[in-house]
């Protein structure tokens, strides 16, 4: 079977916040910049301090933006195959094949490179954090079928989380994307994305967020949603940045 080699997370800017969101994102992950490509130099890579590249920024020009995933394999035919299988559909073939997962969330299936080191938490002032999660936010009548297809797409364990809402997959070693799975309680529109940083002092790093230009939205016992200069909702939480787990519940 095609197997999985590597996850890039793609956030889909806005083309009138491109630029905002772009230097917003380089600044909380301390990456440089690749130079653009694509026919309309739509494309950049945020290239970390070390390890590979995970995390790259797209300027789409309709709509609100968003996250999308790049799957690599060595085998994009087999891939794209095992994925139509367990229910995902092909929307545009190329160089890579998009699809659609059955939520209706957007994947692509890609044959170039991918990357063998994870990057390590970026240090700062108060402490180290990643970007090391997406989770993806599931209304509750796709909830079964779309955790299902992510588990059997993937090839990961799937396990229950520490709130009735959330399970995950269990991230291989080597893989620099965990996945978490997000039941909603609403029932309309398709399956969406959002990053998630760990972080070793999370009140602070979302002051750190705060002072680069991201909005508070709401606050949890284990998280804070933050939302980016591009729009783009996001979540401080306080797992640790180094081995992913949460701690204790006090």
């Amino acid at each position: 079977m095609a197997e999985l080699r590597w996850i890039t997370a793609f956030l889909d800017l806005p083309a009138d916040s491109f630029d905002a969101g772009t230097e917003f994102w380089q600044a909380v992950t301390g990456s440089g910049l690749s130079e653009p490509r694509g026919d309309r130099k739509e494309f950049a890579t945020l290239v970390p301090r070390d390890g590979d590249p995970y995390l790259k920024v797209q300027r789409v020009e309709g709509g609100s933006g968003g996250i999308h995933l790049d799957l690599h394999t060595d085998d994009v035919a087999g891939y794209v195959e095992h994925a139509a299988g367990h229910g995902a559909t092909v929307r545009q073939r190329g160089d890579h094949v998009v699809m659609t997962s059955p939520g209706g969330f957007t994947f692509c299936v890609v044959g170039h490179p991918a990357g063998a080191a994870v990057p390590t938490p970026v240090p700062w002032w108060g402490g180290s954090s990643i970007v090391d999660q997406v989770c993806l936010d599931i209304p509750g009548p796709l909830h079964e079928i779309e955790t299902a297809f992510w588990a059997r797409l993937t090839g990961w364990e799937h396990t229950a989380g520490r709130f009735p809402e959330f399970s995950s997959l269990e991230r291989p070693d080597g893989q620099p994307i965990r996945l978490l799975l997000q039941r909603l309680d609403s029932d309309d529109g398709p399956v969406r994305a959002h990053l998630d940083l760990s972080s070793t002092d999370p009140i602070a790093e979302v002051v750190r967020h705060r002072s680069l230009g991201a909005a508070h939205v709401h606050e949890h016992p284990r998280w804070t949603v933050l939302r980016d200069p591009a729009g783009l909702a996001y979540c401080v939480t306080e797992r640790d940045p180094t081995t992913g787990t949460l701690p204790p519940l006090s």
